[in-house]
């Protein structure tokens, strides 16, 4: 029988190793899968989409309009002054068109697709049946805030702080103390189990109130993105977010019974929730039967209630939806915790 090198018997053996372990193949093969096929949903070659203009509704509204509905590349929609300003400050107008001798385009100098609608629309209305035509236009330049991708984002960072921060940091010291032998010498003692695994979300809160308010002064004094609505509701509706994620770390801990295995489903956890609930994109980017998988994660939630507070001055209780998938997953995942915990 002819001699093998040592170095072959160790490749094999690396090899076996890789096939035996369930969760390896899974991060090594199929996440890549999962992760370019979610991305290629959402980002997904679906042309370029209309681009809505508010005709401001007065004497030449009409014309005006006609002429935008020529292009296919317009969308005209007639509104009152009122209506049609808040229509650009939202974000649902990229350009606002006011009749007149000449008439007056006001364009979001903030918003990309502000930039192109301006191009398109003077294009529009200097070509009438294929010839050149002169055709005056009053350009105004509108700044508004909270509609730059910096105001989108930070809730969204925010929101995804919280989750990783939350999972990683009450996760960890569980399966740490349990690893060590501390848990099983702390079921010796008449503490209740209930209030051990409390301690730790009220410490999570503790911490995540301090990281609410370092992302809130960082953005403000860096990129200047203010809170439209109210701070104390923003922030509760941040330390909601994370009593959630709190629970979700103890279920993820409560079985765990070391930081390799804990590493594994905290993970399980992160990287969808990190694709698919608008962190860095919009939901409204993927096709509806994942939109609605997206609106019952907790991570979702928890982004649009931060950004309706944040951009649009939401009222808190406007934002019950957001607040009962919220509650529901908090309440549930520390039921189950509860249940399954086991200090060995």
């Amino acid at each position: 029988m002819k001699h093998q090198h040592p170095l072959w018997h160790l490749f094999l053996f690396r090899v076996r190793a890789l096939v035996r372990e369930p969760t390896a193949l899974f991060w090594t093969f199929v996440f890549p899968l999962l992760t370019a096929l979610i991305l290629g949903l959402a980002f997904r070659d679906r042309g370029l989409p209309e681009l809505s203009v508010a005709v401001v509704e007065g004497p030449g509204a009409e014309v005006l309009a006609a002429r935008v509905e020529a292009s296919t590349d317009l969308r005209s929609t007639r509104l009152p002054q009122a209506e049609a300003f808040e229509a650009l400050r939202n974000g649902q107008a990229a350009l606002v068109l006011v009749p007149g001798e000449p008439p007056g385009m006001f364009v979001n100098s903030l918003q990309p697709d502000g930039r192109t609608a301006r191009l398109a629309v003077r294009d529009v209305l200097e070509r009438m049946n294929g010839q050149q035509e002169q055709f005056e236009v009053r350009e105004h330049q509108v700044r508004t805030s909270g509609h730059r991708y910096i105001d989108f984002f930070i809730p969204g960072m925010l929101g995804y702080s919280l989750m990783s921060s939350g999972l990683w940091s009450v996760g960890m010291a569980i399966v740490g103390m349990r690893s060590g032998k501390l848990l099983r010498r702390l079921s010796a003692t008449p503490m209740r189990r209930g209030h051990f695994l409390l301690s730790f979300v009220l410490w999570r809160s503790v911490q995540a109130l301090v990281e609410i308010l370092f992302v809130l002064a960082f953005s403000r004094l860096v990129f200047d993105v203010r809170v439209s609505g109210s701070l104390v509701a923003f922030i509760l509706f941040g330390l909601m977010g994370s009593l959630c994620f709190g629970g979700l770390a103890l279920l993820v801990a409560s079985r765990a019974p070391n930081a390799q295995t804990a590493n594994g489903l905290t993970n399980l956890v992160i990287l969808p929730m990190t694709i698919l609930c608008g962190v860095f994109f919009p939901v409204d980017r993927f096709p509806a039967w994942l939109r609605e998988v997206a609106q019952v994660l907790p991570l979702t939630a928890l982004n649009d209630g931060l950004r309706g507070i944040l951009l649009d001055g939401t009222d808190l209780m406007l934002l019950w939806r957001q607040l009962l998938v919220l509650g529901l997953w908090c309440a549930v995942s520390f039921a189950v915790s509860l249940r399954i915990f086991r200090w060995t």
